[in-house]
C-alpha cells in the first residue's frame, strides 16, 4: 500500500502574520482536531453552528461536532491537518488542506491497515462576528477510499479516444 504524503509544505502559521479569521482556521485545525481539545469549540463556533465535514456528515451544534472529532481522531491515530492554502474575502476563509493519520478502526466499511491515510479537503468557514456560523468542506472521498483498499480500486483510463457528441 502507498502511504507516503505528497510533497506539499504547510504555509507559514506564525499566528502574528496571519488575519484574526485565518487564525480562528488555523487554531481550528493545529489546536482543535490536531489535538482533539474539544474546549475550543464554543470559542471557535457559535452554539447551533452548521458542519459539512469532509467525509460527508452534516452536523448542528457543539454536540454533534464533538461526536464527529472524537470519533474520526479515534479512528486515525496521529490525526493531523496540514494547512495547505487560505484565502480570505470579507467574513469568508477558504483553503487546500490535507487530512491524515493511521487507519486504527474500520472506515468506509473498510477494516484497520494500520498504514497511513490522507485526503484533500477544501473547507469554506462563514464568520458571523468572531465566531464560525458555517462550516462546510468539501473532501477528496475517492482519494481515501483507494488509499483504504487499493485493489478494490478501479483506475480512470484514457488511452480510449472518445468520439465528440453529435
Amino acid at each position: 500500500m502507498h502511504t507516503e504524503l505528497p510533497k506539499e509544505v504547510e504555509i507559514d502559521l506564525t499566528p502574528a502574520r496571519l488575519s484574526a479569521q485565518k487564525n480562528v482556521v488555523r487554531a481550528f485545525y493545529k489546536d482543535l482536531w490536531d489535538k482533539a481539545d474539544l474546549t475550543l469549540v464554543p470559542r471557535i463556533f457559535h452554539p447551533d453552528f452548521t458542519f459539512r465535514g469532509s467525509l460527508g456528515p452534516v452536523l448542528v451544534g457543539h454536540q454533534q461536532f464533538g461526536n464527529y472529532v472524537g470519533w474520526l481522531t479515534n479512528t486515525l491515530e496521529e490525526y493531523t491537518s496540514d494547512i495547505l492554502e487560505l484565502i480570505e474575502e470579507g467574513n469568508r476563509v477558504s483553503g487546500k488542506l490535507r487530512f491524515h493519520g493511521i487507519h486504527r478502526r474500520t472506515l468506509f466499511g473498510e477494516p484497520p491497515t494500520n498504514a497511513r491515510v490522507w485526503w484533500y479537503g477544501a473547507p469554506i468557514f462563514t464568520f458571523d462576528g468572531p465566531l464560525v456560523r458555517d462550516l462546510w468542506v468539501l473532501g477528496d472521498i475517492h482519494g481515501l477510499r483507494t488509499r483504504l483498499a487499493p485493489s478494490a480500486a478501479e483506475p480512470l483510463s484514457f488511452d480510449r479516444a472518445v468520439s465528440a457528441r453529435p
